[in-house]
């Protein structure tokens, strides 16, 4: 299957919604906070900003099983979100 082309403005707002979907479970988020070492504030503060949404992506890539139950709720193949996580961070 081919990958669909992801833009910048795409590729915030894919990242945005698996953002999302990572906070939906409190497990999930806990993991992503710890990880990160963002705190509740800064992820509120900096959610829009390509780095942070490129980090989440990246978060999601490093444990496969969630990249691909992300990528199956947001209805995409899971390569869409590696795409997106090279554009933001470019």
């Amino acid at each position: 299957m081919r990958r669909p082309e992801t833009n910048q403005e795409d590729a915030t707002a894919l990242a945005l919604s698996a953002l999302v979907w990572v906070l939906s479970d409190g497990a999930r988020a806990d993991r992503l906070l710890a990880l990160t070492g963002l705190s509740p504030d800064d992820l509120r503060a900096r959610a829009g900003q390509p780095a942070l949404l490129a980090a989440v992506l990246g978060f999601l890539e490093s444990h496969e099983p969630d990249l691909i139950a992300c990528a199956e709720a947001l209805d995409i193949p899971p390569p869409t979100l590696i795409d997106a996580r090279t554009r933001l961070e470019a």
